[in-house]
């Protein structure tokens, strides 16, 4: 029996309510494909051990492939490594990177991703547990199915279903930091933010080196490189039920921070990147002013190439 076929029973999503997983796409391949699952944590013990169940048991059950669900762990000060390790005596497909600094969100990824070789499909998703497990399989099954070579959820898209919406100054800031990034990248995607995501490997292994913000703004970043290097990107509709106990805090030095860093970015994907090297101090001087994670070094100075070239 084909793997398609073995999604079917009990696999159904609530805001999917009269189609199972196996029907998304019929070209979905014969062969299961293998799942890198990447969850970025900073101090989380409170939160993310029942996400950690229920993505296990969850894709146990209704994803045959070869899963490995992977927590980055970035300056945590409190217990999250003792929580993972009771959830990895659970759960053998659950292992675990430590970072001793506080490296960001974007950092952990960042670190994280160098992680591709080892799946067909690598992903992400928040430690809250906003997004379901059955919503991240829509973006696994989509992805696998050809759909793109980068699914993403999105809540601000027609059918998406939010369950516990944000706080209003959460959306506001949302909203206006959509402005910005459509100001400055003009990508037409509604939801650059939301935490799951769905990308191919060889998507992956092409823009990681080019990956380098650590902080908030990475999910831009990471979605500008995959278009750039002539990759295909879908957003989709998802589940998402907004967790309290953000570690993120909407204020002016955050505010200051994102738009730090989308510069940093349009100026790395333009003629002028070669001035962000000797402006290298006055960057670090200003991200540990405005207390952030500073941006991560890949391994190489320019932006992709166009597609089919080599790197630059």
């Amino acid at each position: 029996m084909s793997w398609k076929r073995r999604l079917t029973p009990g696999c159904r999503s609530s805001f999917l309510p009269n189609r199972d997983f196996a029907s998304l796409r019929p070209e979905l391949p014969e062969t299961p494909p293998s799942l890198l699952l990447l969850i970025p944590a900073y101090n989380e013990e409170q939160r993310i051990g029942p996400t950690l169940d229920r993505y296990a048991s969850f894709f146990r059950e209704h994803f045959p492939g070869k899963v490995s669900i992977v927590v980055v762990l970035n300056g945590c000060r409190d217990n999250t490594i003792g929580v993972v390790n009771e959830a990895e005596s659970r759960h053998p497909t659950i292992s675990h990177l430590v970072f001793p600094g506080p490296i960001g969100k974007g950092g952990a990824l960042i670190e994280g991703l160098k992680l591709w070789p080892l799946a067909d499909l690598v992903g992400y998703v928040d430690a809250d547990g906003a997004t379901p497990p059955a919503a991240f399989l829509d973006l696994v099954v989509r992805c696998a199915a050809g759909e793109a070579d980068a699914v993403i959820a999105s809540r601000w898209i027609a059918g998406a279903k939010i369950t516990h919406a944000q706080p209003e100054k959460r959306r506001f800031a949302s909203r206006l930091f959509h402005l910005f990034v459509e100001g400055f990248f003009w990508m037409g995607i509604r939801d650059t933010q939301c935490g799951a995501k769905v990308m191919h490997r060889a998507a992956v292994e092409k823009v990681h080196s080019y990956l380098r913000l650590a902080d908030l703004a990475f999910d831009v970043n990471l979605l500008y490189s995959i278009r750039r290097a002539g990759f295909t990107v879908k957003e989709v509709p998802t589940e998402w039920n907004d967790q309290t106990g953000s570690k993120v805090t909407f204020n002016v030095r955050t505010s200051a921070n994102m738009v730090l860093s989308l510069a940093r970015l349009r100026l790395l994907y333009s003629p002028f990147h070669g001035v962000l090297r000797p402006l290298a101090p006055l960057e670090a001087w200003l991200y540990r002013k405005l207390n952030a994670p500073p941006p991560r070094r890949g391994g190489t100075n320019g932006p992709p190439p166009p597609p089919g070239q080599g790197p630059v």
